[in-house]
């Protein structure tokens, strides 16, 4: 329950939950693993959350279904820190990014040509130079979506028509 509030960004939670009544009666290091990664998680840092799954690597990685959550949590945790970190910028190399976050250019590559291809900023890495070249949102054109629809009716229409006419030519 502790993860699943943690997992709908509702972190603060944890806390009140583990010291109500319900929750004293489960004291031990399985919650205090979880109120770690719940503090880290709202806290909005990797580095907490390194060191909750290093400091209580026995009670988060022995089960495989919570294994797969955290790192879950910490993909999502990861893209929310590169999105805030390059948010200002229109350019940014990617050495001076990992050295922001603390973590391997390789990995932070990685990461961030996965949030280009997933759609979740627009940009281009530009491997040559090193950098990361962010574009501006693009403005969705209501032209595009009122075109499809028109299309869309109109094949409505051929196909009712083409009913019709069978219909007429079997008499």
């Amino acid at each position: 329950m502790l993860l699943s509030k943690v997992m709908v960004n509702q972190a603060d939670d944890v806390a009140g939950i583990i010291s109500s009544k319900a929750g004293l009666q489960y004291l031990g290091p399985e919650l205090d693993a979880m109120k770690a990664v719940a503090d880290a998680y709202s806290k909005r840092s990797l580095k907490l959350f390194e060191a909750a799954l290093a400091n209580f690597k026995g009670q988060l990685e022995e089960d495989p279904i919570v294994l797969r959550h955290l790192s879950s949590l910490y993909d999502t945790l990861l893209e929310q820190n590169l999105c805030r970190l390059i948010e200002p910028f229109s350019r940014a190399e990617i050495d001076h990014i990992a050295e922001l976050i603390e973590l391997p250019v390789d990995h932070v590559e990685r990461k961030l040509s996965q949030m280009i291809l997933d759609k979740k900023f627009a940009g281009t890495l530009d491997q040559g130079a090193g950098c990361l070249v962010i574009f501006n949102d693009p403005k969705i054109d209501a032209i595009y979506e009122a075109t499809l629809d028109t299309i869309a009716n109109v094949g409505k229409v051929v196909d009712s028509l083409y009913v019709r006419s069978a219909k007429i030519a079997s008499c």
